[in-house]
């Protein structure tokens, strides 16, 4: 249901967040229903970084702070650890997310150019794919 930014991913990819970031890939449970998920990494080459890779909420549970708790839990295990910063990155037309994103707490990072009042770092995730990067600090 994270159409059209994000889709879903394989068996392997799901026993991978569970079996080694179990701790920072978390999910919110009501009525045995899954309602809302945040996939965290902390970074093996700057373990002070805590990136996010996924935040969705299912739709008739949207409104409700699910998407803070499951990131303000996210960004306590990352404390814990020792990271100092937690970031994720948008599409720059993904204006919903824009305003999630900074009513969070997150800043929009300066990058190579402005697309409709977002910075857009340029080739963020590969050529041609450019990004909206939001940052958080945990200290």
């Amino acid at each position: 249901m994270g159409e059209p930014y994000i889709s879903p991913r394989g068996v392997s990819d799901y026993w991978l967040y569970a079996s080694l970031f179990g701790d920072t890939c978390l999910v919110a449970i009501e009525n045995e229903q899954v309602i809302g998920a945040a996939l965290g990494f902390q970074s093996q080459v700057d373990p002070t970084d805590l990136y996010l890779q996924d935040v969705m909420v299912h739709p008739e549970h949207r409104g409700r702070g699910i998407a803070k708790d499951l990131i303000t839990a996210v960004a306590e295990t990352g404390r814990k650890r020792g990271c100092t910063r937690m970031y994720l990155t948008s599409e720059p037309e993904n204006s919903v997310a824009h305003q999630t994103w900074l009513g969070l707490g997150f800043v929009n990072v300066p990058g190579d150019y402005t697309e409709h009042g977002v910075h857009v770092t340029a080739d963020y995730k590969g050529p041609g794919r450019d990004r909206a990067v939001y940052e958080i600090h945990l200290r």
